[in-house]
């Protein structure tokens, strides 16, 4: 079963490392970089991007995401690029009529790619990391957050601030049609996200929470995430 993992955003591949550490099989997925994360520069629009990071996965039987990476790899389902999917953390899009909720995003995001631009990755990176989503970090070892905050800055901050503007919330589908017709999908998130645990729940597909786990599980519980891809994919 050949697998590709994506990483979220302005993270990289190495953020699968320990996941890949503690496989429990000798054929360990692939990874790859997503747009503007030394994938290959960040394109106009969000159908672009999707089609530019279906090159890197057409030959792989799943694709694995988290976060970002999670709702791209719904984009490479909805296009056709990808058979299966297994999704963590994702948001499967806004309500295609929710116009003020996406201005809203777009707005939002749009701050945060002036910080990049302006004041740079550092000063966004704590900024980013400060917010109530990611609070459950705080569990994790200080050196194993430094290195994370590490790789994070060695990130280019104008493709950064583009990967928000063209792949951010405001700016991708509503894939809620596609995940319910969706017959080979798996939903992961950390059973103490209690907003994506209800974005899950939403889509009324079985969800596999982690225990003793916030919003990203490639850092704060590898191990177990290892265990409950494995077994998804069929390798456990």
């Amino acid at each position: 079963m050949r697998c590709t993992l994506l990483h979220g955003f302005a993270g990289d591949p190495s953020v699968w490392d320990e996941v890949l550490a503690a496989w429990p099989t000798a054929s360990a997925p692939e990874r790859v970089a997503l747009p503007g994360h030394g994938g290959g520069l960040v394109q106009r629009g969000w159908a672009a991007n999707v089609a530019a990071l279906a090159a890197d996965v057409a030959d792989r039987d799943i694709v694995v995401g988290y976060s970002l990476g999670a709702r791209l790899a719904l984009g490479l389902l909805a296009a056709g690029a990808c058979a299966r999917a297994v999704l963590v953390s994702v948001n499967p899009g806004l309500p295609a009529d929710a116009e003020a909720e996406r201005a809203a995003r777009r707005a939002g995001d749009a701050a945060w790619a002036a910080m990049l631009r302006t004041r740079g990755v550092a000063a966004f990176a704590d900024a980013w990391g400060a917010q109530p989503l990611f609070a459950s970090q705080a569990r994790v070892a200080s050196e194993r957050l430094a290195a994370r905050r590490a790789a994070r800055l060695r990130h280019d901050p104008e493709q950064l601030a583009r990967a928000l503007e063209e792949m951010g919330l405001g700016a991708m589908p509503d894939y809620r049609a596609t995940l319910a017709a969706a017959d080979r999908v798996t939903l992961v998130v950390g059973a103490d996200d209690a907003k994506f645990v209800a974005l899950a729940r939403a889509t009324g597909r079985p969800v596999t929470a982690i225990a003793a786990c916030g919003h990203d599980p490639t850092l704060e519980q590898p191990r177990e995430l290892a265990r409950v891809l494995a077994h998804v994919i069929g390798q456990g």
